[in-house]
This record gives structure tokens, C-alpha cells and sequence, in this order.
């Protein structure tokens, strides 16, 4: 079966703080942060809001871990806990398309299987001008370069085809376009019975695209009165703000594999707030602020967290050199288990060493957090959140019952972020 490789291209510029009874936990601030860290951010709110989230607060509470347990229960929940940024290129990342149906374009393949069962991968390499305006395809022979030689098409145009009949099949095993469709779009004849896209973006992480996805449905269930969508979401989106704010999150490099540094996810984002949040960090924040471009915003966020990465390692790779190897970790009994942990006094160095970064960026979850609940709320219209009644529905109660269930399980689907 003959095949031609070419790459489409546009111009684009969590946990484990063992506390689980069965299952590993899964990467981020650990079941311990990610509770505290959304019962935090109620207290940034103005009055019209903190009243009815201090009325669900437990709810809040309880459910920021929804997410990490979704990750038992379907493949597609793992990728937006993370983006490994740096897979590719180097900071500030200019070619990483910001909008989410760009980036999905830039990296899709398109493989047009023919009459006869053929296979070829049609994509171009140098298929936009860089002035953003025109996708041109051209091909690696004959046959590829006879299909694409006259098409040219507005990128604008290409963009909308793909968001209306490729994106809404995100969650389908592999994605398909008619064959007349693609046809029609780039007015010429191709010796076409079927076109599958594939997706070559997504697995390396969505982190900053679903923030801003989750931040518009919030909105919108704040919109519509959907109390139970309200309380999920709200969950949900400090869960996955939290995830933002970690720098380990936006790396391949995710638990050390790369530098022999295996569990440095968990002492980092776990360990040190395990010890240290409650009775030595400051988590009185000030107030929850508009956020005018959460897009924007939340891709600073993963920004400023990358930057960080450096440091992370470099630090904790010099002090394994200096601390005494008999003194880093420990063994503690909990929930009948015996556990392997680093030393109290091994995490306290190691937090000093960083000067604070541990600390700063819980507090700045904290605050973009409130200030994610606050945006939404203030965008919907400044709902007037005291008639809201409604509370769980049955639905809900099933499915959080399942997510449960799918979580004891414990067999997570998708990458395994922490390196667990």
C-alpha cells in the first residue's frame, strides 16, 4: 500500500498524597490541595457570591477530586491536566496556536483512502503563507502534487470547515470527512471513498484550552440558573486551575524520567503543601478580580508555570547531592499502609531552597480560583444566586456514584502524570 508522508501545517504563531484507600491517586496538588485549595477560594468572593458558596462549601470541598476520578472512568479526561509545552519548542512557544481549533488543525493528518484501498496522508509542509492568508498544499510526487497543485484556500475557510465537521466528532475514536465535502471545500477532483483525520495534538496535553472551555460553561450554567452545573463546574475549574499553577504540568519531563528524578511530581505539589499549607503558608489572598481574557490569562498561567521548570529540578537535583541520602525519606503508616515519603526536615530544605515558589503558586490558585468563579458570574449578568434551589439531581447523584465506582476500580485510563 503506497503511502505519502506530509505534514499539515498553519501559520500559529495529578496527585499523590496517598490518602486513597485502593488506587494510586493520580498527579496534581493531591487530594489534601486540591480540597483545600478550592475551600480557600470561596473566601476570595464579594457578597453577592460568598453567602450561597459558603452554602455549599463542603460541596466544593468535596468535589474539586472529580476530575482526577474521571480519569478512571473515561481516556479522554487525562489530557487536560497537563500541557508538555516544551515538546514543541522553547518558551514563549510562538508556533503553539492559542486557539483550540488552530492547534488541532496544525498538528491533524489527513489520510484520504482511495477507490482502491490506498492510503495516502495528505497534509503539505509549507502549507500557509506567512502571511496567515492562504493554505497552500503541494506534495512529496507526482500523484499528490496533480490533487493539490491548484488548491488554494483562505485560511479563515479552512478553519471554519474543520470546527464544523471536524470538531465535533473530539471525542469519537478517530474522526472522518466525506469525501464530496473535501472536494467541494478545495474545488478538485481527488480519487477519494473516505478521509479519516487524525489527531496528533491532544496527547501531549490541553491544559490551557480546557480552562477556557470550562470557564465558558460555567458562564453559561451561571446564565441559565443550572444550579447543578454551577456547583459541578465551579469544582471542577479550581481542580483544574490548580493543575495550571504546578510547573510539572507543563513538561514531558512531568515526574523526572528525563534527569533520574522519579517523584519529584508528588514532592513538590503534594509533600510540601501536605506539611506546610495549613500551619505555615499565607492563604489569606485579598479578593477575587475580574478576569477580562481567561483565554489569554489562562495560557499566562502555564506560562509562568513553565518557566519555573528549571528550577524545580535543578534545585531538588542539588540538594539530593547535600542532604544526607539517610535522611530524605521516611516511612509512615497510614490507612494501614506503610508508605515511603521524603523526611519532614528533607521537604522543609528543599521549600527554603525555592524561596517561597511552593507558596506562591498556591496562593495564586487560591486567587484565580475565586477570581475564575467571580468572571464567570459577573459575564452571566450577576445572577442573583439566593433563588437558586434546585441542588443535586438524580442524574447527578448517579453519576457521581459511578465516578466513585470507576475510581476504585483503579485503573487509570490515559497517561499515568505523575509517573506512578
Amino acid at each position: 500500500m503506497p503511502r505519502l508522508l506530509l505534514r499539515l501545517c498553519l501559520l500559529a504563531g495529578s496527585v499523590c498524597v496517598l490518602l486513597a484507600t485502593t488506587p494510586p491517586l493520580p498527579p496534581d496538588w493531591g487530594f489534601f490541595g486540591h480540597r483545600r485549595l478550592n475551600r480557600l477560594a470561596v473566601f476570595t468572593l464579594p457578597p453577592d457570591m460568598i453567602a450561597y458558596y459558603k452554602n455549599h462549601i463542603e460541596y466544593i470541598t468535596e468535589h474539586a477530586v472529580d476530575p482526577d476520578k474521571r480519569r478512571y472512568a473515561t481516556q479522554h479526561e487525562a489530557v487536560r491536566h497537563y500541557i508538555d509545552i516544551d515538546h514543541w519548542g522553547t518558551y514563549p512557544f510562538p508556533t503553539v496556536p492559542r486557539d483550540w481549533s488552530e492547534a488541532l488543525l496544525t498538528h491533524a493528518e489527513f489520510a484520504l483512502i482511495t477507490p482502491r484501498k490506498d492510503t495516502l496522508i495528505l497534509a503539505s509542509r509549507a502549507c500557509v503563507d506567512y502571511s496567515g492568508q492562504v493554505v497552500q498544499y503541494t506534495g512529496q510526487d507526482e500523484r499528490v502534487d496533480v490533487i493539490w497543485q491548484s488548491a488554494e484556500l483562505p485560511v479563515n475557510e479552512f478553519l471554519s470547515f474543520f470546527r464544523k465537521d471536524i470538531l465535533p466528532q473530539y471525542y469519537q475514536d478517530y474522526w472522518t470527512v466525506p469525501c464530496d465535502s473535501l472536494r467541494q471545500l478545495l474545488g478538485t477532483s481527488l480519487p477519494c471513498s473516505e478521509v479519516i483525520v487524525a489527531d496528533q495534538f491532544s496527547s501531549y496535553g490541553i491544559l490551557p484550552y480546557n480552562l477556557a472551555h470550562v470557564q465558558e460553561r460555567l458562564t453559561n450554567a451561571f446564565r441559565s440558573g443550572n444550579e447543578a452545573a454551577i456547583l459541578r463546574l465551579s469544582a471542577e475549574i479550581g481542580h483544574y486551575i490548580g493543575d495550571g499553577h504546578v510547573p510539572l504540568h507543563t513538561t514531558e519531563n512531568y515526574n523526572g524520567e528525563l534527569t533520574n528524578q522519579r517523584g519529584i511530581h508528588a514532592f513538590w505539589e503534594s509533600r510540601i503543601p501536605e506539611l506546610f499549607a495549613d500551619e505555615e503558608f499565607d492563604n489569606f489572598v485579598g479578593r477575587a478580580e475580574y478576569i477580562a481574557d481567561p483565554p489569554s490569562f489562562y495560557w499566562d498561567v502555564v506560562l509562568k508555570s513553565h518557566q519555573l521548570v528549571d528550577s524545580v529540578l535543578t534545585i531538588e537535583k542539588n540538594l539530593s547531592l547535600d542532604f544526607p541520602r539517610d535522611q530524605q525519606y521516611c516511612y509512615e503508616e497510614r490507612l494501614g499502609r506503610t508508605i515511603r515519603v521524603e523526611c519532614t526536615e528533607y521537604a522543609r530544605a528543599y521549600r527554603e531552597r525555592m524561596r517561597g515558589m511552593v507558596e506562591e503558586r498556591w496562593r495564586a490558585t487560591i486567587r484565580c480560583i475565586g477570581s475564575a468563579w467571580y468572571t464567570a458570574w459577573i459575564d452571566a449578568g450577576k445572577p442573583d444566586l439566593s433563588v437558586l434551589e434546585q441542588g443535586l439531581t438524580p442524574d447527578e447523584e448517579v453519576y457521581f456514584k459511578s465516578l466513585d465506582e470507576a475510581y476504585r476500580e483503579g485503573q487509570a485510563k490515559g497517561r499515568k502524570h505523575s509517573g506512578q
